[in-house]
């Protein structure tokens, strides 16, 4: 007996070292993507990479620091991609228990009375039995690597999970940043809104005067209406607008937020307000995205995933044993002799399943090749994001530049139309016209500069911004 139990573990142990595995070798799939980014998106400036570069460092100004760290804390959606990934670990860690036998350990006692017309020698009676020992039950063999690739697949899908959570705290990051700076532009047209309108009613109640006075006619006094509805109506679809932002902000920060962190009534922009960012090269992607790391783990995992198909086409050796004691007598269960074990090795050979394997096998690699193209199209996509922001860069610096000169310029436009109107050199018509276009133009500069910012938030973003460096 001693032999035999020597004999097993060393058995277990050399037949688990020659374990072989039947996943096909991975190899990562060709980019789908050129080498480099259109022109003239690929100017770019030098630096640190975006992935380097904690958010902490990109942006500048400290309110909104404060409500991303908030947000980053309290959002309901990074919690749950949190709450997935000690979800994903728990399962990850019972596939890989099965790697490892069970070893469990039992007492038991029965009783049973025969008669003696059943019982052997037709002595009838009672009869007792104890039994304690520790023993393993069903542990399989992985000849074939189908438990490793299945524990392989599911530590895949575990960092799976890690990269989605990654992928959607820099969403979040860039997100809150965005609708900041909408809050802060809604603020910004709300007040020029707001010294529109009461600007145009002075204009409206010096016109009503001199019609009064017979000195101005009905057409200019409903000129002179018309654009002080017009200014009452941006000034409400301002306010409107800023409180939709302010409550997404909210939404976004996952609680309240304190009222001295939100953009002030006036407040301005600073052009340095983020760093700027060099874009690399379309392959840096491939390590910088944790939406393209993700894919990549899902497809290790379809990878893993035919392993374990394909070795349900082989035997399966299963072993089962114990070793404790046995007595009739409950105070004779731990005496000398009465040492008991058993030793119960089975293998099942599959032979005929209707198809079934060949079947699951199809699914695995169909599976994958699903996997390859989820990976692909995940290239894809962040290529074009990262080459729609750098065209973005490329132009949206110049017509920032084109609409503050034309902000300018109808400034002057303006301050010259009233100088004339006053001195009567001019129509009230043209008077009102540089007054409607100087408002326009003072709308565009501010959405303008708002579209500037946000797209090099995406640019951020599309960048893999933070996750090397440390998003949180």
């Amino acid at each position: 007996m001693k032999t035999v139990l020597h004999t097993v573990p060393l058995v277990l142990a050399g037949l688990l070292l020659s374990a072989c595995s039947l996943a096909p070798t991975y190899v990562r799939p060709a980019s789908p993507v050129a080498a480099d980014w259109p022109a003239p998106a690929g100017i770019a400036a030098n630096g640190q990479a975006a992935h380097d570069i904690r958010w902490q460092d990109f942006f500048q100004d400290e309110k909104l620091k404060q409500v991303i760290a908030i947000a980053l804390e309290h959002n309901r959606d990074l919690r749950v991609a949190t709450l997935n990934i000690e979800r994903a670990r728990a399962l990850y860690q019972v596939q890989s228990a099965d790697r490892l036998p069970t070893l469990n350990a039992g007492l038991s006692g029965a009783r049973q009375r025969l008669p003696d017309s059943v019982a052997p020698g037709g002595r009838g009676g009672v009869n007792s039995s104890y039994t304690a020992g520790v023993g393993v039950t069903a542990f399989e063999l992985d000849l074939f690597g189908s438990v490793r690739n299945l524990s392989q697949a599911a530590l895949e899908r575990y960092a799976a999970t890690e990269e989605a959570q990654r992928a959607a705290q820099i969403s979040l990051v860039a997100e809150v940043a965005s609708v900041y700076e909408a809050v802060l532009a809604d603020e910004r047209l709300l007040a020029l809104s707001q010294q529109t309108l009461a600007s145009r009613t002075e204009s409206h109640q010096r016109q009503i005067a001199m019609r009064q006075q017979g000195a101005s006619s009905e057409y200019d006094l409903r000129q002179s209406e018309s654009l002080l509805q017009a200014a009452r109506a941006a000034q409400a679809q301002a306010s409107r607008q800023r409180a939709l932002d302010e409550n997404a902000l909210t939404v976004l920060a996952g609680r309240p937020l304190p009222p001295e962190l939100l953009p002030a009534q006036g407040a301005s922009w600073d052009s340095k307000a983020m760093a700027e960012l060099p874009a690399g090269l379309p392959s840096e992607l491939l390590t910088s995205r944790p939406d393209i790391r993700r894919q990549e783990a899902l497809l290790r995992a379809a990878n893993a995933n035919i392993g374990v198909a394909r070795a349900a086409f082989f035997p399966r050796i299963t072993l089962t044993g114990a070793f404790g004691s046995s007595s009739d007598e409950l105070s004779g269960l731990f005496d000398a002799g009465s040492r008991s074990w058993s030793f119960l090795p089975q293998i099942s050979l599959p032979i005929f399943d209707g198809g079934r394997n060949r079947a699951n096998l199809n699914v695995a690699r169909a599976d994958k090749d699903i996997a390859i193209a989820q990976y692909d199209k995940a290239i894809q996509v962040a290529f074009r994001e990262v080459a729609d922001a750098l065209a973005g860069r490329a132009t949206l610096g110049e017509e920032l530049d084109a609409v503050k000169a034309q902000e300018s310029a109808e400034q002057v436009r303006y301050d010259l139309a009233r100088q004339r109107y006053d001195a009567g050199q001019s129509s009230y018509l043209e008077y009102l016209d540089a007054q409607r276009s100087l408002f326009s133009a003072q709308q565009q500069t501010i959405r303008t500069n708002l579209a500037e910012l946000q797209n090099r938030i995406v640019l951020y973003k599309a960048l893999g911004g933070g996750w090397r460096g440390g998003a949180a």
